[in-house]
């Protein structure tokens, strides 16, 4: 008798849609933002539009390295990855934060530079046209790729959609240093690409520290853990769901529970109840697999 040693996948076609409009959504805007802030930076020698787009430019490298990750995620179990490829998604987090960090110095540093030296009054035309126009933009697509991180419960593009809100608070903080070198003093356009840049380092320790957690098997929430157990009740014949260990592998929870069931009733009628709960917690999209183990009452 051949013993399996892969476990059993059914492609998730839903999921896989959700993921390919999130990376298009992602990585044309982004590519767009970039080149278009670039190329004012450039006109215009406004610190913080330089900064912007440095972050516009970092968003479009995650962007590009999110929809590597997603589709390895989405590759089935092999015998190297007998549990699936989920682990690869919060790994490619990572490496998204780090590129986000490069973003961050590479702003602070040129403002840092420009304050230090001759700080300059920026025309407000194209910068203030073009960091509204980002402003806009991002909102729509923090709005959209919100909705879709909530649907596929993915960190990485939940990960995304936070960094677009991110940005468009960015993008205004760059409008108002343009403006306020005009109107009060040259050196506010360097300052504002100062804050831009510690905005970006504050959003990539939020990525870290959250996808540290999903490839260091963090355990978890209470909120989760309780919306297990009450999935568990719902199947008629549980009558005590007495140990619950859900931790993370990878973007999504694995679970251990421990359930009580009529000591008297067949075995047969006792696996049943077993594998109903099972099917009920992994129902939940947090849910990866589910481990039931059925006893007596003691």
């Amino acid at each position: 008798m051949t013993v399996r040693r892969v476990r059993s996948e059914i492609p998730d076609t839903h999921i896989k849609r959700l993921y390919r409009k999130a990376i298009l959504i992602a990585i044309s805007g982004n590519i767009l933002l970039a080149l278009g802030k670039a190329f004012v930076a450039w006109i215009s020698d406004s610190s913080a539009v330089f900064s912007d787009a440095a972050n516009s430019f970092s968003d479009s490298l995650y962007s590009i390295l999110m929809g590597i990750g997603l589709y390895l995620s989405q590759r089935p179990a092999d015998e190297n990855h007998p549990q699936g490829h989920g682990r690869f998604e919060p790994f490619v987090s990572l490496i998204i934060a780090i590129g986000m960090t490069g973003a961050g110095v590479t702003a602070v540093w040129q403002a840092i530079q420009r304050f230090l030296g001759q700080a300059i009054i920026i025309q407000p035309g194209w910068p203030t046209a073009i960091l509204i126009c980002a402003a806009i933009i991002k909102v729509a697509m923090y709005l959209s790729v919100r909705d879709i991180g909530n649907k596929s419960y993915s960190p990485a593009i939940r990960a995304s959609a936070q960094d677009n809100l991110a940005d468009i608070l960015t993008s205004l903080a760059a409008l108002a240093g343009v403006w306020g070198s005009r109107l009060i003093h040259s050196s506010l356009d360097p300052v504002a690409g100062v804050i831009v840049g510690l905005w970006i380092f504050r959003v990539t320790w939020v990525t870290i520290r959250e996808n540290l957690g999903y490839l260091a098997g963090r355990g978890a929430s209470d909120e989760l853990t309780q919306k297990i157990v009450d999935v568990a009740y719902e199947v008629e014949g549980v009558q005590k769901v007495h140990r619950v260990v859900a931790d993370y592998v990878g973007q999504r929870v694995r679970v251990e529970m421990h359930i009580y069931v009529d000591g008297e009733i067949p075995l047969k009628d006792a696996h049943e109840i077993g594998e109903a709960v099972k099917d009920k917690v992994e129902a939940l999209l947090e849910v990866d697999l589910a481990f039931i183990h059925v006893e007596p009452p003691t």
